[in-house]
């Protein structure tokens, strides 16, 4: 029996501070997606193939593209940090403090300004 996939990325959004509003501007899609993708009626088809890749590929997300630069003065770097998030949006209310057993990425660490 297949089992369905129930996406974390509401979990998710909520520990790095981010409403689905900002993580729908730093994705690039419309906020109703993301609503979409967090109740697990589209998208998870994508994201389960993705897991696969990284699987049978025995590599990391960020392994399966190469950021490109769009022009010499536009950097290709994705933000490192939810500060700098913060800024690309322009949101000036900080994350919330995690409770010491969050889970965070150790290349996602909030710094200050």
């Amino acid at each position: 029996m297949k089992q369905k996939a129930k996406p974390r990325i509401a979990l998710l959004r909520e520990k790095a501070g981010l409403t689905q509003l900002e993580l729908s501007r730093l994705v690039g899609v419309t906020e109703s997606t993301i609503q979409n993708w967090e109740s697990g009626r589209t998208g998870t088809d994508h994201i389960e193939r993705i897991v696969r890749f990284c699987k049978a590929l025995n590599c990391q997300v960020e392994d399966l593209i190469e950021y490109m630069s769009e022009s010499p003065e536009t950097p290709g770097t994705p933000p490192s940090s939810l500060s700098q998030i913060h800024n690309l949006l322009g949101t000036e209310n900080p994350a919330p403090n995690l409770s010491p057993d969050a889970e965070v990425a150790p290349t996602q660490h909030a710094t200050s300004s």
